[in-house]
């Protein structure tokens, strides 16, 4: 049944008769339908109830039209003589919008899943291991029985933020986008996973701060250069030296490592802790902070 939000003449009936009264603002008005007596009969015309206001109101049913049908919508739309005006915003670029909230909230998603939805940020240089940790970290938590999504740089880079270059702008703002998903899906009640480079550090903190305090894990890839350079699992280092792509980061862009982060998995000389080890590091962090549990 179709809905109009803002004050009005919201009519609704049962077995036929029709009734109305004002709806408040910010109310949900029903368009009813209603096919006079034919309205009355048959097993499939039971009216259903609805919670409108506070209060159970009986609606006609919309499949019970017959002859002369007639439809009755709210007489004015959504702020069509400016009486919610108040309720429009400017975001940006974007004009005349309106935030519409939702019953069903973060918490009750969360309880649903039985975790808490937040945003896990691998970063570090490329070579560094982010996508590997990002693939065991879900792996580990799936097993688990827990609910998880990885934003992988290269694979958003596919189709999202496919519009964007690695200048300093874009890269920023191929950081914004992905944050801004993450922050979505952190609400939705899933363990969020987004494995990119991020290489400065104003860009990651503006991420954090799109999300309430510790829903950000920010977990640094502690790896050398050289280390990362030997590995070269994409060929993207041999290019970078030989001149052929340029602002490659570490070698002719910085990298600004955290200050701040919540964990920092380090390879020290030629040791270096496996994918899953590395991956049950961050599990016990989120354990012990209690995301594992609604």
């Amino acid at each position: 049944m179709p809905a109009i939000r803002g004050p009005g003449a919201c009519v609704y009936g049962t077995s036929g008769a029709l009734r109305s009264r004002r709806a408040k603002d910010g109310e949900l008005g029903f368009v009813g339908c209603c096919s006079g007596l034919g309205a009355a009969r048959g097993p499939q015309l039971r009216s259903r109830v609805l919670r409108l206001g506070g209060r159970s109101a009986l609606l006609a049913p919309v499949g019970a039209m017959e002859q002369g049908r007639t439809a009755y919508v709210n007489s004015k739309a959504d702020g069509s003589e400016g009486e919610n005006l108040h309720q429009i915003s400017t975001v940006g670029n974007s004009t005349n919008i309106k935030w519409h909230g939702c019953s069903v909230d973060k918490l009750e998603r969360q309880e649903l899943l039985q975790q808490k939805g937040c945003v896990i940020w691998i970063t570090g240089l490329s070579g560094s291991g982010k996508s590997t940790l990002a693939c065991a970290l879900s792996r580990g938590l799936h097993s688990r029985g827990k609910l998880t999504y990885i934003l992988d740089g290269d694979n958003v880079r596919h189709g999202l933020n496919s519009d964007l270059s690695f200048r300093a702008e874009d890269r920023a703002e191929n950081i914004r986008r992905i944050g801004e998903v993450a922050k979505l899906f952190a609400d939705s009640g899933l363990i969020c996973i987004a494995s990119l480079i991020s290489p400065y550090r104003k860009d990651r903190s503006a991420c954090r701060a799109m999300l309430p305090g510790g829903d950000f894990i920010e977990v640094f890839m502690d790896v050398p250069l050289q280390v990362c350079e030997a590995r070269d699992p994409k060929g993207l280092y041999k290019l970078a030296r030989a001149g052929k792509i340029k602002g490659f980061t570490g070698i002719d862009d910085p990298y600004e490592p955290p200050l701040d982060c919540e964990i920092v998995l380090q390879q020290k000389g030629s040791k270096c802790a496996s994918p899953c080890e590395m991956a049950e590091e961050v599990i016990g962090f989120l354990e012990e902070k209690g995301y594992l549990r609604a």
